[in-house]
């Protein structure tokens, strides 16, 4: 590639200047006028031809291998964020599934489940949902002024008892103050009572929701102006009217693999190993199945397109690095690829798998051939899938280990832009390169039309004087007839 060049450029620059010498000898030769303005073009080219090939030569180069470094770095890429879309898609992952979706909604846990559960739900969580009586005028009608108090703990039957452990909320309603002003002053206290004002067939009253659990009940105290009454018709207990009492405050509980168990919340975070569940219903008398589905197809699956995609990029890294016509046989991000590749099947991508857990992509049947292409080894993914499908299914997460994140890592170390050793700051060391070749060839293409400007100059001073030479000769020769003449 290089001797192609450097013969190239002789050629061009030998023909410029062969081409514009010839001109000038033939237009002072001949005695005819010369073309001063080709001739300077010409000679401004043929000085400056070889430099300007050269630096094309190198910028068509870097160009290649530019293009060759990114569609190797693209593909590392989409190997690693669409493994990781695989993923997040949940079917390469021990996912639970419920046969009684009314009765909850489930999840996968932090960890990984197996195996079967039941549940049978007795009671869901609920907030306490407490109404005031109507009030006369609407909801723009005053209600007097003073102060409300909330304050919070359980309720059972027609006791109250007070959560030491929280304080009390007060609340105060100045005067003048409507229904709506009421439900604001509540709301903007944000302590876990929620108001607003509804208008039935009764009027407008006030609606005041608490938060889900047993512990969350409350009830309301007023502490009225004397001047400006009202307010107390607000106020409740569980001694008083009942009928206000729409909701009662209580927990969820259940019976999870025959073990029964309460929580403040219908949300339930690992209430097994790999099971979260969202309570909506109650099943009693009919407890529903938990069981945990079987990954091992959709493994099978992604092992055998990774190892195909890997291959496609090996391919293309071999075509680039090949010692006699590859673009980036000497590419330092480029050997670091092949690096990376070459360790990829034995990497540690679960440092903290228990013995006997599979913790190595060779452990999912990833297998490196001498010529650095992968084949997928099917029975020892079988085997592991087999011995020990939760640790296998441990291995497909978007966590901290796994085979994304040995992917991901891959991926980030080779498109850095930061170091020398990596595909990304090849590019940015050749992208570097080729803008400073632009601009010395602006500055030699510069160099260039100064020198045509110069010679134009000099050349236009040339063909006047020999122009005028031309009339002298002219004159003379004239002259040199007439005496020959009368000689005669």
């Amino acid at each position: 590639m290089t001797t192609t060049s450097t013969t190239s450029t002789s050629t061009t620059s030998a023909t410029s200047s062969s081409s514009a010498t010839a001109k000038l000898v033939s237009a002072l030769g001949g005695g005819s006028g010369i073309d001063t303005a080709s001739l300077a073009e010409q000679l401004a080219s043929a000085q400056f031809a070889s430099r300007l090939d050269q630096i094309s030569s190198r910028s068509d180069k870097l160009a290649t291998q530019i293009s060759a470094a990114s569609t190797l770095k693209s593909m590392v890429s989409t190997i690693a964020s669409s493994f990781g879309d695989r993923v997040r898609t949940g079917d390469l992952a021990v996912n639970p599934q419920i046969a009684n979706s009314a009765v909850a909604t489930v999840s996968k846990g932090s960890l990984t489940g197996s195996g079967t559960s039941t549940l049978e739900v007795t009671s869901i969580a609920k907030g306490q949902t407490l109404v005031s009586p109507a009030i006369s005028g609407g909801s723009t009608a005053t209600v007097g002024s003073g102060t409300l108090t909330l304050r919070f703990g359980t309720i059972s039957g027609t006791t109250f008892t007070a959560d030491s452990s929280r304080a009390q909320v007060d609340v105060t309603v100045a005067s003048g103050a409507t229904l709506a002003d009421v439900a604001n002053a509540i709301n903007a206290k944000g302590a876990g009572v929620t108001a607003y004002v509804a208008t039935g067939s009764n009027g407008a009253q006030l609606v005041l929701k608490g938060k889900d659990g047993a512990a969350n009940a409350f009830q309301i105290e007023a502490t009225e102006d004397a001047s400006d009454p009202g307010l107390s018709d607000l106020a409740w207990t569980p001694a008083g009217d009942a009928t206000r009492l729409k909701s009662s405050a209580t927990d969820a509980a259940y019976v999870l693999d025959g073990v029964s168990r309460t929580s403040t919340t219908n949300t339930i975070t690992d209430a097994a190993p790999g099971l979260t569940l969202k309570l909506t219903g109650t099943n009693v008398g009919s407890p529903t199945t938990i069981t945990f589905s079987d990954p091992a197809s959709g493994i099978q699956t992604a092992m055998e397109d990774l190892v195909s995609a890997l291959n496609t990029m090996v391919s293309e890294l071999n075509t680039d690095t090949d010692p006699t016509s590859g673009t980036l046989n000497n590419n330092p991000g480029a050997r670091e690829l092949r690096r990376q590749l070459n360790s990829l099947a034995l990497s540690k991508v679960m440092p903290n798998a228990a013995t006997g857990e599979p913790s190595t992509l060779s452990d999912l049947g990833l297998k490196t051939n001498r010529d650095g292409t992968f084949t997928l080894d099917s029975t020892r993914l079988s085997a592991t899938l087999s011995s020990s499908p939760a640790g296998a299914a441990k291995m497909f997460t978007t966590g901290l280990y796994g085979v994304y994140a040995t992917l991901d890592k891959m991926s980030r170390a080779v498109t850095s832009t930061s170091s020398a050793n990596s595909l990304g700051g090849s590019i940015t060391s050749m992208t570097a390169l080729q803008s400073k070749l632009a601009t010395q060839k602006s500055d030699i293409e510069t160099k260039q039309e100064e020198l045509r400007q110069k010679l134009v100059t000099q050349y236009a001073g040339l063909d006047s004087r020999l122009s005028s030479s031309k009339s002298t000769l002219s004159f003379l020769q004239a002259q040199i007839d007439a005496w020959n003449a009368k000689s005669n």
